[in-house]
């Protein structure tokens, strides 16, 4: 493997494995041997299903602002917010009026998201609900 092969850009759209998570999120993904990482750009106000997987994750937001749902609660996320959410925990995202771009890194890499497809996993669980409810005060 030439280094080369290592380094990537965050802005070249043409690197990465494509998958289109929900209407208004797509991904690029980077896998590696023991973690995996993936860009994912959400446009305004789109939002993906509640799902689980057995991987650790971490998410860091980059740009935008927007909804985490996590273990059935809401936290509010900025510019600069990060997350980790341990294996099997139901997780989602809603994006804010400006959309949101997202670093998540996954370990160990899933194997679903080697290839291109669709959606976040082969069992999808249910869609981000309109919540109403209390926020929870940090992320």
């Amino acid at each position: 493997m030439s280094n080369e092969s290592l380094f990537y850009s965050l802005f070249d759209k043409s690197q990465g494995i494509n998958r289109d998570l929900a209407p208004g999120l797509t991904t690029r993904i980077f896998p590696g041997d023991q973690a995996m990482l993936s860009i994912v750009e959400v446009e305004p106000n789109a939002a993906g299903n509640i799902h689980s997987h057995p991987q650790e994750q971490w998410g860091f937001l980059l740009e935008g602002c927007g909804t985490r749902i996590q273990g059935g609660k809401d936290y509010e996320v900025k510019k600069g917010s990060f997350w980790r959410t341990p294996g099997g925990v139901e997780h989602g995202f809603k994006a804010g009026p400006k959309g949101a771009k997202i670093i998540d890194v996954f370990s160990p890499p899933r194997d679903e998201y080697k290839k291109p497809g669709s959606g976040f996993s082969e069992t999808e669980m249910r869609e981000v609900p309109n919540r109403g409810q209390k926020r929870a005060d940090r992320p």
